[in-house]
């Protein structure tokens, strides 16, 4: 997902926060684990960025809609609230062939959707096939490793050849075209939801009632599943990027979690500050569409050239790859030499190679957003790759809502990227850079790269298949097609003495189901005593998540 996450997206791309990590302590204050109480629970109010919501969940990609998604859909599983592992759903069970090749899933009985409407095999079907036909779905090449899936999102087949097979209306077959371990933890996405053809129809544990001017309101789905388990009558998202606003309205209670921009300074209850480490990367990339930059022994000769303690001075959890640090997956080798000297002999070679004087000056157009950290990486590499006879141009391309979908056709030579994993996979991110993934927008090719992906996704091991992943991942650090940068941080503003069900997770996804509201245990003293601190004027910068 961009980092909204996104950011997923799917979209967060990460601010500096090192004041943040030094005044607060990151231990979540701890609660008693207490059951709900009927008579206390109420509407929650979310105040989050302002942006406008893709409500389509077959092409939304940013974490704030795949957050939004797990009020309004689901699919054969959804997420752990804590370990983010995949949870039956839908699926009440199901099993695995002996060559792991076909999958058979057991719907629960007598599903509907919130317009009372048949939620069963058929709907999963339909709505798998409408993400495989829709233009521009970024998520759909995750389940090419269904038979006929890639055939028929690229136009090469029909929708009969997909193995989607409904034996009946309480049981679906899936047939791969390799094993496919985690294909559970694929599933948990919110573009393999079951997606009604009707407008306004859901299958999560919410609805929305109405959606204007920035305020989205949902209310509880009366025809869901679980809906006895579900306690919260609704939710108000509301959108403001007034840190200091933001800040007032969840000390004076008229928020009850901030997920937007927030000015910690003014949060009277500290313990209210929740700091975690994300499972992302953000990173920039080479679109492979120009002569020069399309090739390797340039972009190694610029990675060479980058000073990267002075590029990544401002972050917390500094990056030097792409895949995010996972228990069992081996280390690589990450890019953090700079050689300024090795930089220019390497640049000097490339241009002998073909045919340019070291007197003639490249020209490299880097794509921004108009904020103040990308200008400052604007900065760094201009300087670095002056002397290698190279000029940055920076250009402006739109804001964090419209950036990452002008790339596609923008002429733009290199540009950012901030990835939240949609599951504790690597190919969460490696998939980001195969062949023809739906996810790949830089253009990048590499066989050997796509092979070796193709060869994990056969492997049942975990432990051999992150040796191949880890090894992919290599192939395309030693491309030089990537700068990392940090791996991103999220900051919420909850008191969870207050707010039950909500948990730190590497995700940064909190389904909306688990939460209810609990009678307040807060240790702050004279809470209420505190001066309020006036309404600041407008004209924050957008928040920092894609």
């Amino acid at each position: 997902m961009k980092n909204k996450r996104i950011f997923s997206l799917v979209t967060c791309l990460c601010l500096a926060i090192p004041a943040v990590f030094a005044q607060f302590n990151f231990n979540l204050p701890k609660t008693k684990n207490t059951a709900p109480i009927p008579s206390l629970q109420r509407v929650l109010t979310i105040q989050d960025m302002v942006h406008e919501y893709d409500l389509n969940p077959y092409t939304a990609s940013y974490n704030s809609e795949a957050q939004l998604f797990t009020a309004l859909y689901e699919g054969l599983f959804s997420y752990d609230p804590i370990t983010l592992d995949p949870v039956n759903a839908i699926c009440e069970t199901y099993k695995i062939s002996r060559n792991k090749m076909r999958w058979t899933f057991t719907l629960r009985k007598g599903l509907k959707f919130s317009d009372g409407s048949p939620l069963n095999a058929s709907a999963i079907r339909n709505s798998w096939l409408s993400l495989l036909a829709t233009k521009n779905a970024p998520f759909a090449s995750l389940i090419d490793c269904i038979e006929g899936a890639e055939a028929y999102r690229t136009g090469k087949g029909s929708a009969d050849d997909v193995r989607i097979i409904v034996r009946d209306e309480e049981t679906l077959v899936v047939h791969l075209t390799e094993p496919t371990e985690h294909f559970p933890r694929i599933l948990c996405h919110h573009a393999f939801s079951a997606v009604s053809k009707k407008k306004n129809v859901f299958s999560g544990p919410f609805v929305i009632s109405s959606y204007s001017n920035g305020e989205l309101k949902m209310v509880k789905n009366m025809n869901y599943r679980d809906a006895a388990a579900v306690q919260l009558p609704g939710i108000t998202i509301r959108q403001g990027d007034d840190a200091k606003e933001n800040a007032h309205l969840f000390n004076t209670g008229e928020a009850d979690w901030v997920t937007g921009d927030v000015d910690v300074e003014k949060i009277l209850n500290k313990d209210s500050i929740n700091i975690a480490g994300e499972f992302g990367t953000t990173f920039l990339f080479f679109k492979q569409s120009k002569k020069i930059w399309n090739t390797q022994e340039f972009r190694t000769a610029l990675l060479e050239a980058v000073p990267y303690d002075e590029l990544r001075k401002d972050y917390a959890v500094k990056a030097n790859s792409l895949v995010y640090p996972l228990s069992g997956y081996p280390s690589v080798i990450g890019w953090d030499d700079y050689d300024p000297e090795d930089a220019l002999e390497l640049m000097n070679i490339a241009r002998k190679k073909v045919g340019l004087s070291s007197s003639d000056i490249l020209k490299i157009n880097f794509s921004i957003m108009d904020l103040d950290y990308m200008k400052s990486w604007a900065e760094v590499l201009k300087k670095a790759w002056a002397p290698l006879g190279v000029e940055l141009v920076v250009s402006v391309d739109g804001n964090f809502t419209t950036y990452v979908n002008k790339i596609k056709n923008s002429p733009a030579d290199l540009f950012m990227y901030s990835w939240i994993g949609d599951f504790a996979d690597p190919t969460t991110f490696l998939e980001l850079f195969r062949s023809n993934s739906t996810l790949n927008v830089s253009g990048y090719k590499n066989s050997r790269y796509d092979e070796l992906l193709k060869q994990a996704a056969g492997t049942a091991k975990q432990k051999d298949r992150f040796v191949i992943l880890a090894e992919a991942e290599q192939v395309i650090l030693d491309d030089a097609e990537i700068i990392p940068i940090s791996h991103p941080v999220c900051m919420h503003v909850i008191n969870t003495n207050v707010i039950g069900g909500w948990k730190s997770n590497a995700l940064d996804i909190h389904p909306f189901k688990y939460l209810y509201i609990k009678a307040e245990e807060t240790d702050v003293p004279n809470l209420v005593s505190y001066p309020l601190q006036p309404l600041p004027g407008q004209g924050r910068l957008p928040s920092s998540r894609l």
